[in-house]
């Protein structure tokens, strides 16, 4: 079942890509308080995730901080060492924490998980984004397949 508006983030361990490696953190402490923005990306270095997805939240971060945002994070079914290379690549920085569920475990307790397997990709994440405040989400977007609308970083401070 699909995660709605009104539901609490589940709480789950999956790994924080950061400069010092891969780290243990548990979303239900990441999104508990305050606003947070989270968006879904089938994959890391892919071709919209890349040129638009990912550096649309990097280049709108002081505007969704601006309306409130404490909390901005990007989730792919990837392992945290390709999420930390993806965030040097597209010069993250300290904008967006980059979360690897590596398992796709965090995705489909979201209810958010597609199977690519038949395009050799296997379990990943729809292209989504979801506001949450104090770890209940408030906005959920998803994206049709192929499509990248509802889930940029524009639409998301649109709704904010």
């Amino acid at each position: 079942m699909t995660i709605q508006t009104g539901d609490s983030i589940p709480s789950m361990k999956i790994m924080q890509a950061s400069a010092e490696g891969p780290k243990e953190v548990d979303t239900g402490e990441l999104f508990r308080s305050g606003t947070a923005v989270l968006f879904g990306v089938p994959g890391a270095f892919t071709p919209t995730c890349s040129a638009k997805h990912l550096p649309g939240f990097v280049q709108q971060a002081e505007a969704l901080k601006a309306k409130g945002v404490t909390t901005v994070a990007c989730m792919a079914v990837n392992d945290a060492f390709v999420m930390q290379a993806w965030a040097r690549d597209q010069h993250v920085e300290d904008t967006v924490v980059m979360l690897a569920d590596g398992a796709a475990a965090f995705t489909k307790a979201l209810g958010l998980d597609m199977d690519l397997t038949a395009r050799g990709l296997g379990v990943r994440t729809k292209r989504f984004a979801l506001i949450a405040k104090d770890g209940k989400v408030t906005h959920l977007a998803i994206e049709e397949p192929g499509a990248f609308e509802v889930s940029s970083a524009d639409a998301i401070l649109a709704k904010l």
